[in-house]
């Protein structure tokens, strides 16, 4: 099993950036595909980015493509979103997940494991 803590959310104006981080403990992170997920209030879970175990896949959901960047580091059992000219509609609870499969995918379902939520909070 792998535990997840996601760190990094905050306060942060229109135009701004944010990194949001994902520590994996338990297991090896290399193990896993990674995904990013997001929850506004009143709002079902979306996807955001995912990457797979070695990294050679990444994929992203078209409303951050271009201003958010998904990456990993399994030395350091960390996944990074990185993410740039946030925009007010990107307020979210943003969770990090890992899945078992060799890819990633964009469906929630196909996650295992996931982490309690940084919450992202973006000011226009």
């Amino acid at each position: 099993q792998v535990q997840l803590v996601e760190s990094g959310g905050g306060l942060v104006q229109a135009g701004g950036s944010l990194r949001l981080s994902c520590a994996a403990s338990g297991s090896p992170l290399g193990y896993y595909s990674m995904g990013w997920f997001r929850q506004a209030p009143g709002k079902e879970r979306e996807f955001v980015a995912a990457i797979s175990r070695t990294s050679g896949t990444i994929d992203y959901a078209d409303s951050v493509k271009g201003r958010f960047t998904i990456s990993r580091d399994n030395a350091k059992n960390t996944v990074y979103l990185q993410m740039n000219s946030l925009k007010a509609e990107d307020t979210a609870v943003y969770y990090c997940a890992a899945s078992s499969r060799v890819m990633p995918g964009s469906g929630s379902d196909v996650y295992k494991y996931w982490g309690q939520g940084t919450q992202v909070t973006v000011s226009s």
